[in-house]
């Protein structure tokens, strides 16, 4: 991967709950909205649950945390 795709969605302040990623104008972490699909959630669940959030708002959060974590095996493998 290497290169971070385009997530416009996403935003990283640190004077937003405390500088976690959260989804652009929202106070919604990408950690809630992961955490809630690795429970079981699907996308429908999470946006019923938070019905500000678009379903492009979940994707993007998903394609965060794999260029993350893919980052982190890079920089750990060199």
């Amino acid at each position: 991967m290497g290169k971070m795709v385009k997530l416009d969605r996403i935003t990283v302040n640190p004077n937003i709950c405390l500088g976690q990623p959260t989804i652009w104008g929202m106070r919604i972490t990408v950690s809630v909205i992961l955490k809630m699909l690795a429970n079981g959630n699907s996308v429908a669940e999470v946006l019923e649950a938070y019905p500000e959030l678009e379903s492009e708002d979940v994707t993007q959060a998903l394609k965060y945390a794999a260029w993350v974590v893919s980052e982190q095996i890079q920089n750990y493998v060199m």
